[in-house]
């Protein structure tokens, strides 16, 4: 007898494979957000002090923190919701340059 009953499932590749998949999906949402957030503030402060409308910085901050919603959600495993939130606050910051 090896210890195992018929009922426990076999580990497979495939389980293995899943789960690294989607801890990969995860980080990469995590940091992309990570990324984006502090550069789109960033831009929001250049721009705040440059002779730019003010719909410009405040467009980047909006995308900007909807970018680090986007982190957030990405670490904690909602990546199709982080990954549709990054593409919208990417978005929002290319719509506020085009006030510029």
């Amino acid at each position: 007898m090896s210890g195992r009953s018929d009922s426990e499932p076999l580990p497979d590749a495939h389980t293995e494979d899943a789960s690294r998949e989607a801890r990969r999906a995860r980080w990469a949402a995590a940091g992309a957000g990570a990324v984006l957030a502090p550069a789109g503030a960033a831009a929001a402060l250049l721009r705040l002090t440059g002779p730019a409308p003010v719909l410009v910085p405040v467009a980047y901050a909006c995308g900007a923190a909807v970018c680090a919603l986007a982190a957030v959600l990405g670490s904690r495993g909602r990546t199709r919701r982080a990954l549709w939130l990054l593409v919208a606050g990417l978005m929002v910051m290319a719509l506020g340059d085009q006030f510029d």
